[in-house]
């Protein structure tokens, strides 16, 4: 009998654990469909930035920015890496991949600052030898222009004050639901080829005829209109991430239900065996005290 409860007390806890996998697949296929929406609502706008930038660069030609300035090789030189994890974990290997982007990334950066987004990367490397700048949590795990425009804010300033040299954003791309992989986008110093390699992902890389004129100068247009390009390619990152996480969350509560009914299917049968052994045991007593008793 104490091997009979011992199967029960394993299968109500499997069962109570089935119970919250189920739920939270429940929600972040919820959150997954929201996600989604954002991320189709704001693809566009994340796509045409990027090309406008491409073909006022392009356009312009040389522009004296502080913007457009590229670390002088003969100096030591900083790089910034934004990195987008998420607050909570249970998504299988969302988390473990960005990280292990930002590594591979500051391996082939001089001097790497790290500005985190999110406490899960920001647990994983305070126990790193990388130095972290800045690490950003809101209350709202759900991105909005607001906490992209605070992050975007300090990364320019402190890019014009000379904190760093280049400015690097790792975030996960959602190729489709079951296809979610780090990517690395460089947000500056300005670089045409390299808003072209992001297009190019799109298709989007027709250019524009287009005759520009700047008001007052090129470098006052693009001193006011870069801190937007920025805080668009933020807010299209941190919402592709958002997305990606509860895909990647949903993916992993839906395996774990799968192997708590696989558990609770072999403990059942574990449970009917013991069972019926139990219950044979009982009926040879029976039998056997009822023979004894006719002698």
């Amino acid at each position: 009998m104490g091997n009979l409860r011992d199967v029960r007390l394993r299968m109500r806890a499997i069962g109570q654990t089935l119970q919250v996998t189920k739920a939270m697949n429940l929600i972040s296929t919820a959150k997954l469909r929201k996600g989604r929406r954002m991320l189709e609502d704001t693809e566009p706008y994340f796509t045409r930035i990027q090309k406008s930038m491409f073909d006022i660069l392009s356009e312009a030609g040389s522009v004296e920015s502080d913007f457009f300035r590229f670390p002088d090789p003969k100096k030591p030189t900083r790089a910034a890496i934004v990195a987008i994890t998420s607050d909570k974990g249970l998504a299988g290997g969302y988390n473990a991949n960005v990280c292990r982007q930002v590594n591979d990334l500051c391996s082939r950066v001089k001097n790497p600052l790290l500005i985190l987004i999110g406490s899960i990367g920001y647990r994983y490397f305070a126990n790193s030898p990388h130095l972290i700048l800045e690490n950003f949590s809101f209350h709202s795990q759900i991105p909005t222009v607001k906490n992209a425009k605070e992050i975007t804010d300090f990364i320019v300033s402190q890019f014009l004050w000379g904190m760093f040299d280049e400015v690097h954003v790792v975030y996960t791309h959602m190729y489709s639901a079951i296809k979610l992989l780090p990517s690395e986008k460089q947000l500056l110093p300005l670089n045409a080829e390299k808003i072209q390699e992001g297009l190019s992902v799109t298709g989007n890389t027709k250019r524009v005829e287009l005759q520009f004129e700047f008001i007052p100068s090129k470098k006052a247009v693009f001193d006011a209109l870069v801190p937007l390009y920025i805080q668009g390619i933020m807010y299209g990152s941190m919402v592709e991430a958002y997305a990606s996480e509860q895909s990647a969350r949903m993916s992993a509560m839906d395996e774990a239900s799968r192997s708590a009914e696989d558990m609770l299917a072999s403990l059942q049968i574990s449970y009917n065996r013991a069972r019926q052994a139990g219950i044979t045991q009982e009926m040879s007593e029976i039998i056997g005290g009822s023979a004894a008793l006719t002698e």
